[in-house]
Formats: structure tokens, C-alpha cells, sequence
């Protein structure tokens, strides 16, 4: 950022020879994701088709933007100055009524889920807007943000007043806007565009910020396994089984992915010739490596209902999709962190892929077993490689 020591705003982040951490208003803020988290994995469970899974990955898309958006703000902005402290406390507020509009956005709460995931959306934007003076670096960055946010606002009103099919249509556009926008620099007709090398971000802050939605993500799948186990009658050898293979996988996910230090991280965005869109590559994937977790914890959830039987269809696609689409978004994160990519990761998952091929034969607990082995596996096999290149 640049501008004289006079024009800076009193509620930006001051940049000093410390890094800066994260606030208790941003920790508070998660709360928030942990019950949102929860409501699209159930969303997911009750809704085993494709168009369910659409309309899962639609509001999980919407929900990571909302937390997205909201890191940037607040990697710029300082939280602990009050009027930023209310509109995060507002957008807090707002999220938590999109967890519980969630289950039926595509149906009779669509219009509540609507207008306010675009209230916070557009509302936080332009709260930066209107206290940015016109000539700091920021605000053109700004503006153009929240033209992108009513265009894509457009997209979540409308849909939100047709049927469940035009309404997924829409709504995926309007997702797009917001999500594709940045890639190129939100540009807009009269505004301009922006460039990521302008964006001058703290690699540290955007890294911790990403590890503690990780932990909440990988939260939803130990809850999951203590309800799992909570509403057993009776814990059976293929019960407690269950429990362990869900349990294991939870520390395998946690094991693989803090493999990458959050120094080797915030390196990769520090030292890059273009901090800005290094650290848009990392919340790009981290959508997906997250939305990798709560598939996961949804397969092992369906695991633990019934262990014995032998899996079919969704479920078991499901089952596999999870760990796989972890994998490889794991994978893709070390690469861009560290310039390593891990090949056991890739062949692992596509060994995973290729188990569905045998899912007339066992039953879903030993799916579930197999998938949680091949991520101890592969967390091992990462440890002994780091090891061995650090000799």
C-alpha cells in the first residue's frame, strides 16, 4: 500500500517488524463456520444425488466467499479498532443466518439465504468503501470489489424468487462472479482493473488465517464421529471400528496437511514477485482442500451409519471422492508452497479412484479403512521424505 503517513487510515493495519497475528475477533469471528460448516456437510447428507451435490457446492462456494472476503479485510484492516469490530460482529450475524437458512436455501428460506449472504457481501465492501479516502491505493480496489458484489447480488435476489433449477443456475453465476472476478483484477468498465501486485498482503496473517479454518473444517469430521457414536445403541466391534477408522482420518487429513510448516507458506507468499496473487492461489485452493475435508467427514459419517453394508451408488462415491479430492488439492498446496510436489499424494488418490471399481465386493467399513491406511501412508511416507532431504 502506499500514501503518506497523514492519509492513512486509522483502522489500517499497521506494518511493523513484527508479523501480524490474528485477532481475538477474528477467532470469534469462526465460531461462526463451525455450525456453517456443519450445516452444508448435513445439507450433503441428506441430499445424496447429483443435483444435491450441486446445490452443496453452490453454498459451500458462497460460505467459503463470505469467510474469503472477509480474511482479506481483515489482513488490511485492523479488527480491534470498533467500527470494524462492529461490521465484523454484523457479518458474523449475517453468516449465522445463512447456516441456518442453508438446508432449505433451495427451497423455502431462499430468500432469506439471499439477501443475507448479499447484505454481507456487498455490506462489507462498501463499509471500506465509504471510510477509504478516494486517493489511498486501496480504494479503486474497493470500489471495483463492490461492483462486482451488486453484479453478483443480481444473480442471488433473482434466483432467489424462481424454482429450485433456475434458482441453481443463477445462483452458480452469481457464485462465479464473486469468485472468478479477482482473476482478472475485478475489472469493470470505468473503474479500471486491479493488479495483484498491488494487493500488499501479510503472508503470515493469510496463512494462519487458513490453518485455523482448516482446524474448524476438520472439527466438523470429530463431531461427526462423537454424534456418530453418541446415537449408538449399542457399540458393536463394526461400531467401534467405524469410529476408529473416522478418527484416524481426521488426524491423517491434520497430519498431511500441517506437513507444510506455516513458515514454508508464509515464505512462498513473502518472497513472491507478486504477493498478491500468490496469496489468491492459496484461498483458491484452499476452497477445495477444504471442501475435500467435508466431503470426507460426510463418507465417514455414512460409514459409521451402517459399516456392514456394502456400498452403492452415491454413498460410495462420496466415500472416495472426499479423501481423493483432498489429496490432490493437498498436494497442489505443497507445491505452490514449497515448489515440491508430492507424488505419492497423486498416486495415492488415484489408487483411491480406482477402489470404487471393487465396491460390489466389500463393505463400507473397509472402504472407509482402506482410504484412512493410504492417508497415514502417505502423511508417513511425507514425514520420512523431509527427513531424508534435510540429511
Amino acid at each position: 500500500m502506499t500514501g503518506h503517513p497523514e492519509t492513512i487510515p486509522s483502522f489500517l493495519r499497521r506494518r511493523g517488524d513484527q508479523p501480524t497475528r490474528v485477532t481475538n475477533e477474528e477467532l470469534f469471528f469462526d465460531l461462526v463456520y463451525v455450525f456453517l460448516v456443519t450445516q452444508i456437510s448435513h445439507g450433503l447428507l441428506h441430499h445424496l444425488s447429483w443435483l444435491g451435490a450441486l446445490q452443496t457446492l453452490v453454498l459451500w462456494f458462497a460460505a467459503w466467499l463470505g469467510w474469503q472476503y472477509t480474511g482479506w479485510v481483515t489482513n488490511w484492516f485492523d479488527p480491534r479498532v470498533p467500527a470494524l469490530r462492529g461490521v465484523l460482529f454484523a457479518t458474523m450475524a449475517l453468516a449465522l443466518l445463512c447456516g441456518a437458512a442453508a438446508p432449505e436455501a433451495f427451497g423455502p428460506k431462499g430468500v432469506e439465504f439471499a439477501l443475507c449472504y448479499v447484505l454481507m457481501q456487498v455490506g462489507r465492501s462498501a463499509f471500506i468503501v465509504a471510510r477509504l479516502p478516494k486517493s489511498h491505493a486501496l480504494a479503486p480496489n474497493y470500489r471495483r470489489i463492490v461492483g462486482w458484489g451488486l453484479i453478483a447480488a443480481c444473480f442471488w435476489v433473482a434466483g432467489a424468487f424462481c424454482p429450485p433449477g433456475w434458482r441453481l443456475t443463477l445462483w452458480l453465476i452469481g457464485v462465479l462472479c464473486e469468485y472468478v472476478s479477482p482473476m482478472f483484477g475485478f475489472a469493470l468498465p470505468g473503474l479500471g482493473r486491479s493488479r495483484t501486485s498491488d494487493w500488499t498482503i501479510d503472508g503470515g496473517h493469510l496463512v494462519e488465517r487458513c490453518q485455523l479454518f482448516v482446524i474448524v473444517a476438520l472439527g466438523e469430521t470429530i463431531m461427526a464421529s462423537g454424534a456418530s457414536m453418541a446415537e449408538a445403541e449399542i457399540w458393536s466391534v463394526p461400531k467401534l471400528a467405524g469410529f476408529a477408522a473416522s478418527f484416524l482420518c481426521t488426524v491423517a487429513m491434520w497430519w498431511l496437511y500441517f506437513g507444510t510448516s506455516s513458515q514454508t507458506a508464509e515464505h512462498a507468499i513473502t518472497h513472491s514477485s507478486d504477493p498478491g496473487r500468490m496469496g489468491a492461489y492459496f484461498h483458491y485452493l484452499h476452497a477445495l482442500l477444504i471442501g475435500g475435508i467435508i466431503v470426507t467427514a460426510v463418507g465417514m459419517e455414512l460409514m459409521m451409519e451402517n459399516p456392514m453394508e456394502h456400498a452403492e451408488g452415491a454413498p460410495v462415491l462420496i466415500m472416495m471422492i472426499g479423501p481423493v479430492l483432498y489429496l490432490l488439492a493437498n498436494a497442489t498446496y505443497r507445491w505452490v508452497a514449497s515448489s515440491r510436489l508430492p507424488r505419492s499424494q497423486i498416486i495415492s488418490a488415484i489408487g483411491l479412484a480406482a477402489l470404487v471399481l471393487l465396491r460390489a465386493y466389500i463393505p463400507m467399513l473397509a472402504i472407509g479403512c482402506v482410504a484412512t491406511l493410504v492417508l497415514l501412508a502417505v502423511g508417513w511416507n511425507d514425514k520420512s521424505s523431509v527427513k531424508t532431504s534435510s540429511v
